[in-house]
Parts: C-alpha cells; structure tokens; sequence
C-alpha cells in the first residue's frame, strides 16, 4: 500500500512539474519570444475602487500579460499578446465596466537629474 502511495505521489508531482515547464516556455516553435504589444489608455476612473475593478478585471482578459493601472494619471497600460487580442477589445472590456478611455500616449519616464 506504501508503494502504491509513493507511486501516485511521483505521478502527481511529475504531473504538476510538466505544467510549470509547459507555463514558463514563453518561445513559439522556432524559439523565438512571443511578441508582446503595449497601449495606454486614458480613463475616467476617479477612486481607489475604481482601479480594483479594472485591475480585478481587465487583468484576466484573453491575451493580457501585464496590466499597471494609474489612478494619478488617469492612464491604464495594458502589454498583451496581439495574436490573442486587440486595442479595440481591450478599449470594449473597459467600456464593459463602464468607464470611458481614449487611446493615448504614455508619458515618457522622467530621467533622473545628473549630479
């Protein structure tokens, strides 16, 4: 019975390790990098809850990589996957939660002062 517990625990351990290794292969078959895109959006989101929703939502949108929302600035920026989706749908999911954007520039990171 112990072998038979240790034997199904090698399974499930082989199992999940495949899965990682199949999660952080990030190249297609010529080994090559996915290519990923990025797009600012403006939007009018004016609170903490705000951001959570967009955060808690547009984040699990097909083909988002990585998603910084800015309540400052108004500005969300979405990397994603452009063999997945599109600005448009992106801009719809967020019209989806009722709030408006516009496409917009990102500002350009402000260098650091030279001493």
């Amino acid at each position: 019975m112990k072998v038979f517990r240790l034997f199904v625990l090698l399974i499930a351990m082989s199992t999940f390790a495949a899965g990682l290794a199949a999660q952080d292969n990030k190249s297609d078959k010529a080994g090559k990098k996915k290519k990923t895109e990025e797009v600012t959006f403006s939007v009018n989101m004016t609170c903490d809850n705000c951001k959570a929703k967009i955060e808690r939502h547009i984040s699990w949108e097909k083909g988002v990589k990585d998603l910084k929302v800015n309540l400052d600035k108004k500005q969300v920026t979405v990397k994603y996957d452009p063999a997945k989706t599109t600005e448009d749908k992106l801009k719809e999911a967020i019209n989806k939660l009722e709030f408006t954007c516009e496409k917009t520039e990102p500002e350009p990171a402000k260098s650091k002062p030279e001493k």
